[in-house]
């Protein structure tokens, strides 16, 4: 009597189980985005004041803007309004900073913006810190270990706005290496050392600890005993098995970068979706704090969803809950 393993038929049922976990998480994913929008709304209108308030009209025209764009209503019909044009694709007008642009248009452009500094901040933290990490961790407790965590807890420690106060100081205007202005030639390289600094740091201690985590592991003695370098056991091996916690670093990392560091793009002048994010606050822009909360807000679920993937990949051990 032969035993036959109907392999096919569980692979199919292994990939319908984690199709159905997908969906789940998408499921939870656009709960949490509507809670967030509900929150964030209710917040904002309990602050005191409006749009219209720094407005030099009178009194009377006030009360005619606030009219005509509903906020003389009260707060759960303003909601109420406000979801049924979300749930259209209308995120409404700006109020304040570009009065009667569309939010759409500001969130997309602004990002665009973002993007850009963003990839080449991520790339940055990514291809430096990383090895880095792994560098330490081969030499660990030796002169490398000692200067790689030394400059690592400095760049953790110094807060963004210092970063940025000093690289303009100092290569811009002292030594006039790159040009302050954002819009001239060179003008991204010293927004993109403040955005990549602190990730880059954070991941070269992170990688560190997780290697550290795994050096003594048997499947990494077997390596050395086949005769394999220190270098191939760490950077290959023992690296593979330590991206768990780095992946999990590296989703609302993404997200973070990829929308702009509001330090950053508020000193350099880089007209980007962080700066409108805190300007908006600032001037009562409500439609655009809005926008701008849902956009970083998906984002960071997404990214977060896109990490929950990418265990399944990398260890598939790990069961997506």
């Amino acid at each position: 009597m032969q035993l036959v393993i109907d392999t096919k038929g569980k692979d199919w049922n292994i990939k319908m189980e984690l199709f159905q976990k997908i969906v789940k998480r998408i499921i939870l994913a656009v709960f949490s985005l509507f809670v967030i929008v509900t929150i964030t709304f209710f917040l904002m209108n309990l602050i005191p004041g409006d749009p219209f308030m720094s407005e030099k009209a009178n009194a009377e025209a006030q009360a005619i803007l606030r009219a005509k764009y509903g906020l003389d209503q009260p707060v759960i019909v303003q909601y109420g309004r406000y979801l049924s044009n979300l749930f259209q694709g209308d995120m409404g007008n700006s109020y304040v900073l570009q009065k009667g642009r569309a939010i759409r248009e500001i969130v997309t452009e602004s990002f665009a913006v973002s993007m850009q500094l963003g990839i080449r901040a991520l790339c940055t933290a990514i291809f430096v810190g990383i090895p880095f990490g792994c560098i330490a961790g081969l030499w660990k407790d030796k002169k490398p270990d000692g200067v790689i965590r030394v400059i690592s807890a400095i760049g953790i420690s110094v807060p963004g706005y210092v970063v940025a106060a000093i690289l303009m100081l100092i290569l811009g205007v002292q030594l006039k290496l790159f040009p302050i202005s954002y819009n001239k030639p060179g003008g991204s390289i010293m927004p993109i050392i403040t955005l990549a600094l602190y990730p880059t740091c954070y991941l070269i201690r992170l990688t560190r600890a997780s290697i550290l985590e795994v050096l003594n592991q048997d499947y990494l003695r077997t390596e050395r005993a086949k005769g394999m370098s220190e270098f191939v056991v760490i950077f290959i091996h023992a690296l593979k098995n330590s991206l768990i916690p780095i992946i999990t670093y590296l989703g609302p990392l993404t997200a973070s970068v990829l929308t702009g560091g509001f330090v950053a793009e508020s000193v350099f002048n880089v007209p980007g979706l962080g700066r409108y994010f805190v300007s908006a606050i600032s001037s009562r822009d409500y439609t655009l704090i809005m926008g701008t909360t849902i956009f970083y807000a998906a984002l960071i679920i997404t990214m977060n969803l896109v990490c929950d993937i990418l265990y399944q990949i990398v260890d598939p051990r790990i069961k997506m809950d």
